[in-house]
């Protein structure tokens, strides 16, 4: 599937580029710039074109790139992930 870059989170792409959501890459750097810089609105929209699980995995794949409090966030929510690098001890 794919959607078009929007210029606002997209600014560094080239006019009228089209983000191939079956391709891995491609679907992270999608995720993590709706993440990183959507407003509620990019959010819902990538809810309703990602399937929760093909959002899940590109969330533990992008989630290290993500700030402290966005990263938070989306681990509470979905639960546990699975992947802890940053432990206290």
């Amino acid at each position: 599937m794919k959607t078009a870059a929007d210029k606002r989170l997209f600014w560094y792409l080239k006019e009228g580029t089209e983000i191939d959501l079956a391709n891995l890459s491609q679907r992270d750097m999608y995720v993590q710039q709706v993440l990183s810089h959507g407003k509620t609105g990019d959010i819902k929209k990538m809810i309703r074109i990602l399937t929760p699980d093909a959002f899940k995995e590109s969330f533990g794949r992008v989630k290290r790139f993500l700030a402290k409090e966005i990263r938070m966030f989306w681990e509470n929510g979905l639960g546990d992930t699975g992947e802890h690098p940053e432990k206290n001890t």
